[in-house]
């Protein structure tokens, strides 16, 4: 109890433990809002890539929506329309495209 109220004892000058006490828990709320829920946004984006398929269609950050037709080590080849095969980057895929 005693160490307690030396960290919060009003000094002239006021404490170092009063100072850095709301950096800390403005760190820590910024990490739980933002940091960490985009750690998982971009966690669930990789896995979702990871697990794409042979005719899965697909939405690209260009907004570019084909079917893959061919898997590659770092690149999908698709096809976004009647004979048009693009290679994009795994990269540039946002998400599946949304059933209709």
């Amino acid at each position: 109890m005693n160490i307690l109220l030396f960290f919060f004892q009003d000094s002239g000058a006021g404490s170092i433990f009063g100072l850095v006490l709301p950096l800390l828990l403005m760190g820590g709320i910024f990490y739980f809002l933002v940091i960490l829920p985009q750690k998982r946004q971009k966690q669930q984006l990789a896995e979702m890539v990871a697990s794409l398929q042979i005719n899965d269609e697909i939405v690209t950050n260009g907004g570019i929506i084909g079917r893959v037709k061919e898997i590659r080590a770092t690149s999908f080849v698709i096809m976004s329309a009647e004979k048009t095969l693009i290679e994009i980057g795994k990269a540039a895929v946002v998400g599946k495209k949304a059933e209709s």
